[in-house]
């Protein structure tokens, strides 16, 4: 299986001069290949190719810019790629028209050729040998990524590792999300929000604050910048290896995972909760298929012999009583679940997570019985261990939820 690795690199004076230049040759080439796309689309002419656009970059730009020659060819070609590859999203709507590139934000650029790993240090064409913060695996990638972020240069590739062989100790488990605790499983586990942009506001104001009051293109604006930048990143490495643990911990240990089908961006529609909704990354953890890429805990579930099983959006996990199946309103004000027909107490995100466990066997064994054709695609080894299935349900059973009280304020818990 192809697993990603990333690490920091710890360069010296000269290869961070280089790596800079690559940075911004592979920048100037997007941003001259966008141009030439937008006055091809002005002139109502078809869109050149990334081989077009090469093509006329050596002809015309190299030219007349010489320090085209002072980095690798591969540079400049992936950045002519990577912007074809834009425009294909743009056309096919799933992503706005691309924008030109800024020196210093997301810089990156791309290598290939002859290069192999020893200990903790990679050797890449032009550089030669690198240093890296950590040990690397042994493998010989055939092409790297190294990009700019807080002042640190990162290098990522991609090597074929071993299918781990890990004993599973439990079944089928739900998994129900929310803001005060990021989920709460079926079985009882609960796993708090760190909640780190909320604990690290004020230092974030503060720099941001000191950033503001510095001279444009004055060399302690520069060192703001850079301050303000490992801040961010603090924040999202926190909420990254946070996540981390969490899928891990599931993909290892059970052999099904309900979860339910979060529309985050239509959750951060709600100005109430966006920026708590914002901090939990729920998008780390499932991204919809109709994007072709998977995050966290659906490529883990392929690397650990687990099937995730999405829910349908509608079922109303967190309204539903997990004994007796009655329906009632719950607002997110009320954090213990009372059913009047049964007389069950119980924590709204335990019994969310208990609803979807039983969702997950009715419609598990309704497929089992008599699968139709869209099912066995669905249900299918291609999805790489992840199920959607949906229950028919009637727009009276969709899941709403009120996203607050009468007083308006906000209320932690399940968002769904």
């Amino acid at each position: 299986m192809l697993l990603g690795f990333r690490t920091q690199l710890i360069l010296n004076r000269k290869q961070t001069t280089l790596a800079a230049q690559h940075a911004g040759v592979a920048r100037h080439a997007y941003n001259w290949g966008l141009e030439v796309c937008r006055q091809a689309l002005e002139n109502q002419q078809k869109l050149p190719t990334a081989i077009d656009l090469h093509k006329r970059l050596v002809a015309e730009v190299k030219k007349e810019h010489r320090w085209y020659y002072q980095v690798s060819k591969c540079a400049p070609q992936q950045a002519l790629r990577n912007l074809e590859q834009a425009l294909k999203r743009w056309r096919g709507g799933l992503g706005k028209f691309p924008r030109f590139k800024r020196k210093g934000v997301r810089d990156s650029f791309y290598l290939e050729g002859s290069i192999r790993t020893s200990g903790n240090r990679i050797k890449v064409p032009i550089f030669g040998w690198l240093r890296c913060a950590e040990l690397l695996p042994v493998t010989t990638p055939k092409n790297v990524v190294v990009s700019l972020r807080a002042g640190h240069w990162y290098i990522s590739f991609k090597y074929e590792a071993p299918t781990p062989q890990v004993e599973k100790t439990g079944e089928v488990v739900g998994v129900d999300l929310g803001i005060h605790h990021l989920a709460t499983c079926s079985g009882g586990e609960v796993f708090p929000n760190p909640k780190p942009y909320r604990k690290a506001q004020r230092r974030l104001v503060r720099l941001q604050r000191r950033l503001s009051r510095k001279q444009k293109g004055s060399a302690n604006r520069k060192k703001a910048v850079v301050q303000l930048g490992k801040a961010h990143k603090r924040v999202a490495d926190i909420r990254q290896d946070n996540l981390h643990k969490l899928t891990t911990y599931l993909a290892k240990r059970y052999r099904v995972v309900v979860i339910e089908d979060l529309q985050v961006r239509n959750l951060l529609k709600n100005r109430k909760l966006a920026g708590s909704l914002s901090d939990c990354g729920f998008y780390e953890l499932r991204t919809p298929s109709r994007y072709r890429e998977r995050r966290q805990l659906e490529y883990k579930a392929r690397l650990y012999g687990c099937q995730v099983v999405v829910a349908d959006k509608f079922y109303p996990s967190s309204q539903l009583c997990s004994r007796c199946g009655h329906k009632q309103k719950m607002p997110l004000s009320e954090r213990v679940f009372r059913c009047p027909c049964c007389g069950l107490g119980i924590d709204r995100d335990r019994n969310a997570a208990l609803n979807l466990v039983r969702w997950y066997f009715e419609c598990y064994l309704k497929r089992s019985t008599t699968p139709s054709s869209g099912e066995r695609d669905a249900c299918g080894d291609s999805s790489g261990g992840v199920v959607s299935l949906k229950l028919t349900t009637s727009h009276e059973s969709w899941k709403q939820e009120e996203s607050r009280d009468a007083t308006g304020t906000e209320h932690s818990g399940s968002v769904c």
